[in-house]
């Protein structure tokens, strides 16, 4: 009879990876009925026997959504003159044909800026859209050139914060009468209820914007306090999370921060120090998203997290390791939300949340821990063993696991991973093996807080910390984003990042102020895999792998010039 237990642990690891893989809002909801892919959102239903992957639904769903009559009228007009989100079609379809070399067939690719932008635009309305709604009011602001812009970053804040587990709700945007902020949003793991403000800085020659409604893009600060003014003249009746983009171009310096990053710090903590409504608080998110300037780059979103009236959020200082693990439990909505920002750039792969590896790939050699399986020539006999624990060793890409075999013996044994596993491991390390095990994906724990805060539970933190971290201090960047030691305990002035896919890097320094939020080394993120036919923007006007089902009813086969 089955261990109960393992089954449990089982259940929870494929759940991880799910969450992984969709975050922590509605789960996706699709099933297949012979050769057809159906998809469930909202209160409709989408299906094709062509989608073989989720990013092959979410260009489908976008145009639907968009709407044909548009994206013809649009196609119709040369590229210069097209809508912003238009342009992005065309970058699309070149980069699908760059990529797809085997039509029908599932493929890997980079994610590069134009994927973020426009796969990135369909996975938020399709967010939106399967967990609260969407408003015709804001398709027709994403349709409006000069309302792109607005549209296009609450869409992402949006997108980020129910990926945070946030269940958003809209308000009203068609009353002109009232103040109010772009919808309030409450946290499932807290129950706390924040209003959300997000507004972006203009630059002419930028999504949509003119010399008319847009700045020179000059002073790189220039419209942040303004629209934080703005935001905080909205009323609220709660907690507030304001957003505020630059939309500058990303640059960093030596250390890999945000050029803008310090200036941002100091002009924040003067505004808070003198200028600051008395009573008003907020958790301030700066960022720059910037892969909409640079389409064919690797995406380097960046983000400074900021307790706006909240001494005790992201803040430099020395302390017990028991507070600081109370202040990140205190905030950790904000946590979340920086995760979230972090893996905005990561697309579900497969429909059911499974591994891509076991989706697409051959029969797989993946073992779970509890399970029993029979091992071929051990000791030079086939034996039967159940697995109790499971490895990776990375350099050899090698799987290293436990057995213990029905005659009472234990083996430690060895088998290669493919590509695709070894790729799935990277992305799901603490899981893989069907357990909930942090051992498994090769943690460092390089910081004292690294280890405290992997072995404290809310129940026996007070128990715990006081006789072990007495005398200890440590300087931590609030958000918990990246800690950081005094120099007595430095070990190295480069990163060290944790061994954990998109997450960010872990340094040892002193800094006085926070540092920026951004994915570790701006590396290249694998684009969930998608197959089909690459359209051409100048030839067949579609780039996914319904493009022929679509004739009919969607963008034109035959673009104009």
């Amino acid at each position: 009879m089955p261990n109960l237990q393992h089954i449990l642990e089982q259940m929870r690891a494929s759940e991880r990876i799910r969450q992984a893989q969709q975050g922590l809002g509605r789960p996706i909801v699709a099933f297949k009925s012979g050769d057809r892919q159906i998809v469930a959102v909202g209160n409709k239903v989408y299906f094709s026997d062509k989608w073989k992957t989720f990013p092959d639904f979410l260009a489908a769903y976008a145009t639907q959504k968009l709407g044909s009559d548009w994206g013809n009228a649009e196609i119709a007009k040369p590229l210069a003159e097209r809508h912003p989100l238009m342009q992005w079609y065309d970058a699309y379809c070149k980069y699908q044909q760059a990529t797809i070399k085997t039509p029908g067939e599932v493929c890997n690719a980079n994610v590069t800026g134009i994927v973020a932008c426009y796969l990135g635009l369909a996975y938020s309305l399709y967010l939106l859209d399967h967990n609260v709604e969407i408003q015709e009011r804001l398709i027709g602001r994403l349709k409006d050139p000069a309302n792109f812009q607005g549209a296009f970053y609450e869409l992402f804040v949006a997108n980020v914060l129910i990926r945070a587990g946030f269940q958003l709700t809209l308000e009203d945007e068609s009353d002109g009468k009232s103040k109010h902020c772009e919808f309030a949003a409450v946290s499932r793991e807290t129950g706390k209820k924040y209003w959300v403000e997000a507004k972006m800085g203009s630059a002419a020659g930028v999504l949509g914007k003119t010399h008319l409604d847009g700045g020179s893009g000059r002073k790189v600060l220039g419209r942040l306090i303004p629209n934080l003014n703005n935001a905080l003249g909205k009323p609220a009746t709660g907690e507030r999370l304001i957003f505020i983009d630059l939309n500058v171009e990303p640059k960093f310096d030596r250390d890999n921060k945000p050029a803008w990053g310090d200036a941002a710090v100091k002009r924040i903590e003067r505004y808070e120090a003198i200028e600051l409504p008395k009573g008003a608080s907020a958790y301030f998110f700066v960022t720059n998203i910037g892969f909409h300037r640079n389409l064919d780059g690797t995406p380097a979103p960046a983000m400074l997290p900021f307790g706006l009236g909240i001494p005790d959020f992201n803040r430099p200082g020395y302390m017990r390791l028991s507070e600081i693990y109370r202040q990140k439990r205190k905030h950790i909505d904000a946590h979340h939300i920086g995760e979230s920002f972090l893996n905005y750039t990561k697309f579900p792969t497969t429909f059911d949340g499974s591994l891509p590896s076991e989706a697409f790939g051959a029969a797989s050699s993946r073992v779970k821990i509890g399970d029993s399986y029979l091992f071929q020539n051990v000791g030079g006999a086939d034996m039967v063993g159940t697995v109790t624990y499971a490895a990776v060793w990375e350099s050899e890409k090698k799987a290293a696991i436990s057995v213990t075999f029905t005659d009472g013996t234990s083996r430690i044994l060895t088998q290669p991973m493919t590509d695709a596993e070894f790729g799935d491991y990277k992305a799901h390390p603490d899981v893989i093996s069907g357990r909930f095990c942090r051992s498994v994906k090769g943690l460092r724990i390089n910081t004292s807080f690294s280890s405290f805060s992997w072995k404290q539970t809310r129940d026996c933190l007070a128990r715990r910390c006081c006789s072990a971290s007495a005398d200890l201090q440590i300087s931590i960047r609030r958000s918990a984003i990246r800690i950081c030691l005094p120099n007595t305990a430095r070990r190295s002035s480069q990163p060290r990042p944790i061994q954990q896919r998109n997450q960010p890097d872990v340094e040892h320094r002193s800094a006085a102020r926070p540092l920026a939020l951004m994915p570790r080394k701006r590396e290249s993120r694998k684009l969930a895999q998608f197959s089909g036919k690459a359209g051409s923007p100048l030839s067949r006007g579609r780039t996914d792998i319904n493009s022929r089902a679509l004739k009919k009813r969607g963008w034109p086969a035959q673009a104009r010039p």
